[in-house]
Formats: structure tokens, C-alpha cells, sequence
């Protein structure tokens, strides 16, 4: 009887002994562990997925010379499919994610781009920060083309697209005061003069839905407005940028002179190719400069848009609603 006492007796203290290992191994583990503070649900940690610039690119400008491609990934969102698949790289040594906004052989309309899904897109990539670089119409007569703009403002004059996460079953107003990075301003800015480039910082971007250009009177209301370039596509992006906590800013390659200048011809397809590809090394060069500027786990000027935008009490947001703006109402912690 003592015997098998003494066996039990032993037995316990073995087992105690290794619960104790386990328990110390667990507590250094959880002690070194870089994510111990993520909470559950919350979005993958840096360890896991290493955070981006993200890079879109418009008319003429379908890849990125210098991108050190490392990866092509098509991502499915709740709000459909975006323009194409994302490139995965690095740029200037730092990690990027690059997409085509027309799609890689321009096959979409101004109009039919999902911005949705392409801005959805680079929030899930980790991306913080969203360069944009597009072609756009000068209504300055000191702004030619070649000429690089970098607005600070946009009047967004669209109709026929969707430029919120927000509606069926959760309602939330962002402020857009401000809707351009300066951080971004300041690293384009900066680059395009090293480069040499003629770079003009601030000014209105006034954003139609197209596809057709502007008449001759649209154009000289734009210019009686203040209006500095012209585009299709930025207003859209700017907005769901906001509310996706993604900072934003355009360099937006001037091509043309609209329809308002009596000494230049109205702007074209052809004009507008034949600049692009004029201006195409500068313009890339400017991106890459301005992309070594910037730290990619830096939290956007922008992080918190939605801290205090949603109005719908979240024990009546939707399921559905609930489900759809998961990645964008959860904190990211990183």
C-alpha cells in the first residue's frame, strides 16, 4: 500500500514538473511574440503581411519600369473584381503593390472601373499609403504639357458611379475637407524636382464621368470655376480612399490643354498618347523617387477617418453590411 502510494506520489510530481516546463516555454513565447496584442478578428499582423505603398497607374501608364516583381495575385472582394490583378513588389527597395486602373490592356471605361474593389484591394495588401498617377487636361495656361500637377483639391462632377463603402445597412459621412496627403504631396513634390521635372504642387482637379471629352463651354466654365487639370478618375479614389483610412495623392502628367485654348487644338486620343509616351521615363523615375521617400508602416495622415463616421449603432448594422466593411470598421493595430 505504501508503495503504490509512493508510485502515485511520484507520478504527480513528474506530471507537475512537466506542466511547469510547459507552462514557463508558453510564458516566453507569449512574451516574445511580436502579434500577443492583436486582437481576435483584427487584421493579420506585419509579421504575416509585410505592409506596402500601393501604386495605381491610368491611361498609358499599365506597368512600372524598375518594379522588381515578386509575386501576381487576383483577389476576390465584397464588392466584386477589381480592374486586374495586383503586382507585388519592390520599387526603390521598398515593398509595393501596383495596379493597372484601366485594366493592363485599358479595357475599362472611367465609368466601369470597380474603384471599389481596386481600393478594398490595396487596404486588404496592407497598403497605407495610394500614389496615383494619371493623365489629365491642363485649364491653366502656365501648366503645358509635360508638366507635372500635384492637386490638392477636387471637384467631382461624376453621375453614374458608386464613390462610398457606405449605404445598405450602415450609414457613415467621412470628412473630406482635405482630401490629399501631404505627406505624399511632399514626397512627390520633392522627387519630381530632383528630377528635374516642372512640378506644380496644389490646385483643383475637377473630375467629370466622361468617357467623352469636354465641350468648348464645359471647358470655359471649368476655368471660370478655378479650375486647375481635368481628369476622369481621381475624385472616385480620393473618396474611398478617406473612408478606407488609405492616404492618397495624384501626380497628375499633363497632356493637353482641354478644348478652352484658342492657339492649341482640342485634346485628342493621339495627343494624349504621344505626351504619355514623351513623358513616360520622367513620370516613372518621379514615382520611384517619391516611393524611396516614403515608410510603408508609417499609419496614413488619414488612419482614423472612420473613428467617429459611422452613425449606425452597430447592434443595427446589417449582417450583411456587418460582413462587407469588416476589413474597414475593424482598428488595424499594426
Amino acid at each position: 500500500m505504501k508503495r503504490e502510494k509512493r508510485r502515485i506520489s511520484l507520478k504527480g510530481e513528474r506530471a507537475g514538473r512537466r506542466r511547469s516546463a510547459r507552462e514557463k516555454a508558453a510564458a516566453r513565447t507569449h512574451a516574445r511574440s511580436p502579434s500577443r496584442k492583436r486582437r481576435r478578428g483584427a487584421p493579420l499582423s506585419s509579421d504575416l503581411v509585410p505592409r506596402r505603398i500601393g501604386l495605381v497607374g491610368g491611361s498609358g501608364l499599365y506597368s512600372l519600369p524598375g518594379l522588381e516583381i515578386t509575386g501576381e495575385i487576383a483577389l476576390s472582394t465584397p464588392f466584386g473584381a477589381p480592374s486586374d490583378s495586383f503586382f507585388l513588389g519592390n520599387l526603390s527597395s521598398v515593398p509595393v503593390a501596383f495596379l493597372a486602373r484601366h485594366g493592363r490592356h485599358h479595357s475599362l471605361l472611367p465609368s466601369e472601373i470597380n474603384y471599389r474593389a481596386n481600393v478594398w484591394g490595396f487596404r486588404k495588401l496592407a497598403c497605407s499609403w495610394l500614389l496615383s498617377a494619371s493623365a489629365c487636361g491642363s485649364m491653366k495656361e502656365a501648366y503645358g504639357p509635360t508638366d507635372i500637377v500635384l492637386p490638392d483639391q477636387f471637384l467631382d462632377l461624376t453621375k453614374r458611379r458608386v464613390s462610398t463603402f457606405f449605404g445598405e445597412g450602415c450609414v457613415g459621412h467621412v470628412s473630406f475637407a482635405h482630401p490629399v496627403s501631404a505627406v505624399l504631396l511632399d514626397a512627390l513634390e520633392a522627387a519630381a524636382k530632383e528630377d528635374g521635372a516642372v512640378c506644380h504642387r496644389g490646385g483643383t482637379y475637377v473630375c467629370i464621368e466622361g468617357p467623352q471629352f469636354s465641350t468648348k463651354a464645359e471647358s470655359l466654365l471649368y476655368r471660370s470655376w478655378g479650375a486647375d487639370v481635368i481628369g476622369m478618375t481621381n475624385a472616385t479614389e480620393a473618396k474611398l480612399c478617406r473612408e478606407a483610412g488609405i492616404g492618397y495623392a495624384s501626380m497628375a502628367l499633363v497632356t493637353d490643354y482641354d478644348c478652352w485654348h484658342e492657339e492649341h487644338a482640342a485634346v485628342s486620343v493621339e495627343a494624349v498618347l504621344a505626351v504619355l509616351k514623351k513623358n513616360a521615363d520622367a513620370a516613372n523615375r518621379v514615382l520611384a523617387n517619391a516611393v524611396r521617400r516614403l515608410d510603408p508602416g508609417r499609419p496614413s495622415d488619414c488612419a482614423d477617418a472612420l473613428e467617429w463616421a459611422v452613425l449606425t449603432p452597430a447592434n443595427r448594422i446589417t449582417p450583411a453590411a456587418s460582413k462587407r466593411l469588416a476589413l474597414l470598421l475593424k482598428k488595424d493595430e499594426r
